[in-house]
């Protein structure tokens, strides 16, 4: 009963109880009738051969055979009859139940597709309509509130991780001056004091790239979406951008496909830049990195394949939340934060898209990117 809709249980809640009503009227009527037709008025009228009416007393001439077997046919006629009627009445009854509790459910299902349409980046813009039905006026009232409590949460978290990444980019480059300069000072430092150096610049470069990302996600909102951009240039800049890193571990790039849509041109590069540039560090000795873009009428499907050792399936969406790393070993060798993917998702939820693992397994991975050729004009 449970994963019936509601719509169902009406209708089948109501198709019970007029059954219910039409067996006990059917059950009423057809005992009624069966009792009138066997106490028979005082006479029964006929006609006789020469066109005058005659009169039959039941009290003064015994009934025939052949009237008795005509009036008990009679009455099981009449009950198979009213049988069949209270079947009809039940069915037609259950069809427009069905249908009408339909029409008075539709408020209910357009509050669910608006609710289906909610987003992060459109909280303030979906507010329902609270001019409806008094049972669903408290329902829409109650929603609108809690999508502005939602919205009001997000934008102070994203304030607050703004303000604290500008706070702290600030001490940090500051850190890493300090450090360049006193190594510049004392290059004759002993081998513990280099390597403890060493750690600290890594550490604070690790913070300041850290510091950078957060900067960027907390900034998103504001840049505009507008600019044409071909994906096939883009894609070749990259390439030449990750071109040492990719040689350092002798990784092959390829490309495939070209695509036009509207969209920023800096966070789509950012977006493509990281998810190659994964693919380059999280690669085996010797593999590939391949790039390909498909362009449907509406939709540009951009795809990034590695061949490296694949993503468990358990780790496959945790993959987009921020500061989650799989192998973290790895992510400290290369400076990792656990925020390239994050900003992936935020910019592909942003431009009106979405990421996905489409496949991993031990031979590689491969990420895309569904995101459409046309935005909105509102930054």
């Amino acid at each position: 009963m449970k994963r019936l809709s509601l719509q169902w249980r009406i209708t089948l809640m109501t198709a019970l109880l007029i059954g219910a009503a039409c067996v006990s009227m059917k059950l009423l009527i057809c005992s009624s009738g069966v009792h009138y037709m066997d106490s028979i008025g005082e006479s029964i009228q006929g006609y006789a051969v020469g066109g005058e009416p005659a009169f039959f007393d039941p009290e003064a001439v015994g009934a025939s055979d052949d009237l008795t077997i005509v009036i008990h046919g009679a009455q099981e006629n009449f009950c198979l009859t009213n049988w069949y009627i209270t079947v009809a009445v039940t069915v037609l009854s259950g069809f427009l139940a069905y249908f009408v509790s339909g029409r008075a459910l539709k408020p209910l299902h357009s509050f669910a597709a608006q609710v289906e349409k909610v987003q992060m980046n459109n909280l303030a813009d979906m507010r329902i309509d609270e001019d409806t039905l008094p049972e669903f006026r408290r329902l829409s009232r109650s929603f609108n509130q809690m999508l502005e409590r939602l919205n009001n949460a997000f934008a102070a978290q994203r304030q607050f991780t703004g303000n604290a990444a500008h706070e702290l980019r600030t001490p940090l480059a500051l850190m890493q001056a300090r450090l360049e300069l006193f190594s510049a000072e004392h290059p004759d430092v002993r081998p513990e004091t280099v390597e403890f150096l060493t750690l600290l610049r890594e550490q604070t470069e690790r913070l300041t790239q850290m510091t950078r990302t957060l900067l960027e996600m907390s900034n998103l909102r504001q840049v505009a979406r507008n600019e044409q951009i071909q994906l096939a240039p883009m894609i070749e800049e990259i390439f030449t951008d990750l071109a040492p890193l990719a040689e350092k571990n002798g990784i092959t790039l390829e490309a495939e496909g070209d695509g036009i849509m509207t969209g920023s041109d800096a966070l789509i590069y950012r977006l493509i830049f990281n998810l190659t540039e994964n693919a380059v560090k999280y690669n085996r000795p010797g593999g590939s990195v391949r790039v390909s873009v498909t362009q449907e009428l509406e939709k540009l499907l951009l795809r990034v394949s590695d061949t490296g050792c694949g993503i468990p399936e358990v780790y496959q969406r945790s993959i987009f939340q921020p500061f989650f790393r799989v192998d973290k070993s790895r992510s400290r060798e290369y400076g990792g934060a656990g925020l390239g993917l994050p900003l992936v998702w935020e910019i592909a939820d942003l431009h009106g898209g979405s990421v996905w693992v489409e496949k991993s397994s031990e031979k590689g991975t491969t990420i895309a990117v569904g995101l459409p050729t046309q935005q909105s004009t509102k930054p």
